[in-house]
């Protein structure tokens, strides 16, 4: 094997010296915004005391690969960087597998279990790992259904958004660089609901981590917002362009408007402006309601799960394959 370089950055500055190579492998396969460099970064730098960095990539005259590994502290096993944030996780890889299969193998040396969870696709780049569902993340797929068949279907949700704005709140949109609009959801969203177990933004590091990566994303990101007059906030919703998608990240309305059904009129609405953009609409991991009231269509999502041992023979099975 020719010039084969295998290497280990253990933090985030570490990382930017194979930015490079990240942003050309992500050229050869499908992707979303959570294997962008941009992203992994950020994850690396403010959640390394919880998520120790490990990313491993190795690369030779016939291939690349790069495993955006993270040390969960708490729990002592190997994961993907994102910490809690990342919906959907996926390993990098070009040309000959034996880079990815060789990187596994670096990553199981260090005898600790490995948790993946929403993995998207599970093609040969997972061959060799026990697959299980893990969930769905519900869409709006719009080569199903346009803006005016969308908006006929759900006419009761269009009566409600105007019952709101009769009652003197309006609609407003702002970009990912407005850090004001996007602090201030993840703080309602923090303080008014912190009593919910399944809220992660009750941890400020998540929420800091939210605007940074909204004011990186810039115009990519839009924060649409219900307000009344006077600027209380009743809904707001953080969204990200992703390519042909808009992602629909956090959604938050105040409890004290909840027979108005604010969160659901403001999905709504910005679900049918983005299916008149030519965009699908991701609602993101977990079968709700709420989503499943508006979504035609869903994508299953898969996780990996290995003690140490299992992990190391897994590895070594593969390596095996192409020795």
């Amino acid at each position: 094997m020719l010039s084969l370089r295998l290497n280990i950055a253990r933090s985030a500055s570490e990382m930017d010296r194979i930015a490079p190579l990240w942003n050309e492998l992500l050229k050869g396969q499908a992707h979303t915004m959570f294997q962008s460099f941009a992203w992994n970064r950020l994850a690396a730098e403010i959640f390394r005391d919880r998520a120790a960095p490990y990313v491993v990539w190795a690369e030779s005259d016939s291939g690349a690969a790069i495993i955006p590994a993270a040390i969960n502290q708490a729990d002592n096993r190997i994961e993907l960087l994102g910490e809690a944030l990342f919906d959907y996780r996926d390993v990098l890889c070009a040309g000959d597998h034996e880079m990815l299969r060789l990187a596994w193998q670096e990553l199981a040396g260090l005898g600790k279990p490995l948790r993946v969870v929403s993995l998207e696709r599970t093609d040969n780049r997972w061959s060799e790992f026990p697959i299980a569902r893990f969930a769905k993340a519900p869409m709006v797929d719009s080569s199903r259904v346009d803006e005016s068949a969308f908006r006929l279907a759900h006419s009761r949700l269009g009566r409600q958004l105007r019952r709101l704005q009769r009652l003197g709140i309006s609609l407003h949109v702002r970009s990912g660089r407005n850090t004001s609009a996007v602090r201030r959801l993840y703080e309602c969203k923090r303080n008014r609901f912190a009593a919910d177990s399944g809220n992660l933004f009750t941890d400020q590091r998540r929420c800091d981590f939210m605007v940074a990566a909204a004011t990186m994303e810039g115009d990519r990101c839009e924060v649409f917002t219900l307000e009344k007059d006077g600027g209380a906030l009743i809904a707001s919703l953080v969204t990200f362009r992703d390519g042909d998608i808009r992602r629909f990240y956090t959604i938050y309305f105040h409890p004290d408007w909840a027979r108005y059904s604010p969160g659901i009129a403001l999905l709504y609405e910005v679900t049918a402006r983005s299916l008149a953009e030519g965009l699908s609409c991701d609602y993101m991991t977990g079968e709700y309601p709420y989503k499943l009231r508006l979504a035609n269509a869903s994508r299953p999502l898969y996780k990996v799960e290995m003690s140490a041992q299992e992990l190391a023979e897994a590895a070594g099975r593969a390596i095996s394959k192409v020795a």
